[in-house]
């Protein structure tokens, strides 16, 4: 609670930008609510910051995680090619300032500043009974899945990464994983940009902007 307290006053800076920019490139409200599965199995209202048109069909997303979870392919999103994204939306999301709102869930002690990816009640079945060890715990604005995703990983991938950080918990990793996730953050938006640079040009990323290697990982 102490290091949220810290950062409160940093996130508290950029969220009237943040919510100004988004009304002024889109109709609706600024939060978008959405909900997730926490600590003990128990649902509860996640909030992001809104980067999608207001009406935006949910049942896009949840068929490609579907998708992706049954053909056991690597996890991605939709945002290189997803045309309800408003203005600015995709930046916000590579950039990870659309999960700010989320210290409010920190706050109402629904969240943790590091944790389990918080998932959503469609995935919930898919999980192994082993993965269910990860419901031990809050989920966290970030985690372990945030700063070991440089590779694509798969639904199962992940929620083993979820299951290791809680057999590794502990305040040091906490600290471990907040310090890495700045550098992670920066390396995925910059692979991102240069990915979106080289669709643009209609040739392989890979060959004509070759992207720094991420932190090490933990």
């Amino acid at each position: 609670m102490l290091l949220t307290l810290t950062l409160l006053p940093f996130a508290l800076l950029l969220l009237p930008f943040l919510a100004c920019w988004i009304k002024l490139v889109s109709p609706g409200p600024c939060l978008f609510r959405q909900t997730r599965i926490g600590r003990g199995h128990r649902p509860f209202t996640m909030y992001k910051f809104r980067t999608m048109n207001p009406g935006s069909d949910d049942t896009i997303h949840t068929a490609h995680i579907r998708r992706l979870i049954k053909s056991n392919r690597p996890m991605h999103k939709l945002d290189s090619d997803d045309s309800r994204v408003i203005k600015g939306g995709l930046m916000m999301r590579m950039s990870g300032l659309d999960e700010l709102p989320q210290l409010i869930n920190v706050l109402r002690g629904e969240m943790s500043l590091v944790g389990p990816r918080p998932c959503i009640p469609e995935e919930v079945p898919h999980f192994k009974a082993d993965h269910h060890r990860r419901f031990a715990v809050l989920p966290g604005l970030t985690g372990l899945w945030q700063v070991k995703r440089a590779k694509p990983t798969t639904f199962h991938g992940m929620a083993g990464l979820d299951v290791e950080y809680v057999a590794r918990l502990s305040p040091l990793f906490d600290f471990m994983i907040l310090m890495r996730t700045p550098g992670m953050l920066v390396w995925q938006l910059k692979s991102s940009v240069m990915t979106r640079i080289g669709e643009t040009a209609g040739r392989p990323t890979q060959r004509i902007f070759p992207v720094d290697a991420p932190p090490e990982a933990l």
